[in-house]
Order: structure tokens, then C-alpha cells, then sequence
């Protein structure tokens, strides 16, 4: 009887497996099978370097989407990626165990918080504010809803997943690490920051990377405070449109050529997050030998 459970077990894991697989090459075929003969009408440059999205003209150019998509997720880094590893290093290395009780569970939380919550945050809370203070105030702020706004809306967004990998990455490291660092007299601040990060840095840089997945794979948050605005960036405080917004807001209504280009735009959104995946395996490969 023993013997027939674990079988049994062992097949329903195993139907489990093929299920996932079978998802993933059935969203790639979808993709790639209804994607690729439009970008083959189109033109492969057309598509991917035109400048201008104008579906009543038949003119698909998905450069302004690349481009913006880019610079919001370069944004979300730039603002992001920091406070995350200092945040993650100040929990595992110098957060007195009271204040950790509170900060751990609101991380979490940040995690939690459904995407259309945090769009609706930057609409009513960061839009004003930047409309404000960069527009009225200093006169270069445009209406608020802009690139400089997502950034910062996904560099909130990013946070949970870099501060909880990042955590995890310096807690694993072997304390021999940071009571030889002190044997030899370094202070606890260069102890950590000189020794235990850089033994941490391969899981930390897979923290990044899934950051990284996550602000280029964001629609709703974008789609409330980015401008929408389908043409090349302008600037910093002008409006944007990425390319999950571009799909997302003309899928209902498109039709022929102009669905196949937006399944099209789906293809180049696969391809970036592939990479972004196949970057973090290297990367945890590549830490599991070192």
C-alpha cells in the first residue's frame, strides 16, 4: 500500500510538471504562431525601429513602446535598486529585533498590494505632487503624468521583491565571513558592507533582476500615470506609453493586421522577460558553483 501511494505520488507530481510545461510551450506557440507572420508583413525594421503607431494607417512602429518600456524600467532601477539593497542590508545586518517585527510583515505587505492599488495611489498621490511642486513650483514638471512619475510608482513596486531576495542572499552567508572580517579589525559597518555584500552579490544581483521583470512586465500602474501617449520620449516629465500599455489598451478593440501587431508586441515584451530569466539562471548558476 505504501509502495502505491508513493507512486501514485510520484505520477500526480509528475502530471503536475508536464501541466506547467505544456502552459508555457502552448503560450508560446500562441504567441509566436499568431506574433511572427505580422511582424513579417510589416517589415522586421518597420515594426521594430518605425517611429510612428498609427493603426487606421497601417503603420505599426513599436520604437516609442521599446524605448519608453526602457526608460521607465531604467528609472524604476535607478530609484529602486538602492534603497532596496541598503533596505535589505540594514534588516539582515542592523535592524534591532523590535523594529524588525513591524518592518518584515509591511515588506511583505508591499508584495501584496494588487497592482491596480498602486496606480490609484500614483494617480491621486505622485501625479498631483509632481504636477505641483516640478510643474508650478519649478516649471519643468508637465502635468504629472510622465516618465519620472512611473519610475517612481515601479521603483516602489520593485522594492519587496529586491529587499526579501537581498535579505535572504546576505543571511546566507556564512558568519565565518563576518566574525573573520572583525578578527582582523574591521569595524561591523566595513565587516558587512566589505565583506558579507560581495560574498551576497549574485543572489542580491538575482533580486535586481527580478525587480527588473517585474517593472518591465507592468501594465495597470503604468497605464493610470504614465501619459499613454504614443510617440518617441520627449523628456523626462512628458508623457510615455510602454509596450504592456500599448496592448492593453487597444486588444478590445483591435482587429486583422492592428491584433496581429499588438500579439506582435507580445512577442518582443517575451523576449525581454526571457532574457531577464535566462540572466537570473546564469546568475544562479553561476553563484550555486562559486
Amino acid at each position: 500500500m505504501k509502495n502505491v501511494r508513493e507512486n501514485l505520488m510520484k505520477y500526480l507530481f509528475l502530471l503536475c510538471a508536464c501541466v506547467s510545461i505544456l502552459a508555457v510551450v502552448l503560450i508560446c506557440v500562441f504567441l509566436f504562431a499568431n506574433g511572427i507572420p505580422a511582424i513579417g508583413e510589416i517589415g522586421v525594421f518597420k515594426f521594430l525601429l518605425g517611429e510612428r503607431w498609427k493603426p487606421g494607417n497601417n503603420i505599426y512602429g513599436i520604437l516609442p513602446f521599446i524605448l519608453g518600456s526602457i526608460y521607465v524600467t531604467a528609472g524604476a532601477i535607478v530609484i529602486g535598486v538602492p534603497v532596496g539593497i541598503f533596505t535589505a542590508v540594514f534588516m539582515a545586518r542592523f535592524c534591532p529585533s523590535k523594529l524588525y517585527r513591524f518592518m518584515k510583515p509591511a515588506i511583505d505587505l508591499l508584495a501584496g498590494i494588487p497592482s491596480v492599488v498602486y496606480g490609484f495611489f500614483g494617480m491621486v498621490v505622485l501625479v498631483p505632487f509632481v504636477r505641483e511642486f516640478f510643474g508650478r513650483t519649478l516649471g519643468f514638471g508637465g502635468n504629472g503624468s510622465s516618465m519620472f512619475t512611473a519610475s517612481v510608482m515601479l521603483g516602489i513596486m520593485i522594492l519587496p521583491t529586491i529587499i526579501s531576495v537581498g535579505e535572504s542572499a546576505i543571511r546566507a552567508v556564512p558568519n565565518s565571513y563576518y566574525e573573520g572580517s572583525l578578527a582582523l579589525g574591521a569595524t561591523h559597518e566595513r565587516s558587512v558592507f566589505f565583506t558579507v555584500l560581495p560574498a551576497a552579490k549574485s543572489g542580491i544581483l538575482a533580486g535586481v533582476i527580478l525587480g527588473i521583470g517585474r517593472a518591465i512586465g507592468e501594465t495597470m500602474a503604468v497605464i493610470m500615470i504614465a501619459g499613454n501617449q504614443p510617440r518617441m520620449p520627449k523628456g523626462l516629465f512628458k508623457g510615455v506609453r510602454t509596450l504592456t500599455s500599448n496592448i492593453v489598451m487597444e486588444m478590445g478593440y483591435a482587429t486583422d493586421l492592428h491584433r496581429e501587431a499588438l500579439i506582435a508586441t507580445a512577442v518582443v515584451l517575451f523576449v525581454f522577460i526571457l532574457l531577464i530569466n535566462l540572466s537570473f539562471s546564469i546568475l544562479k548558476r553561476r553563484g550555486a558553483n562559486g
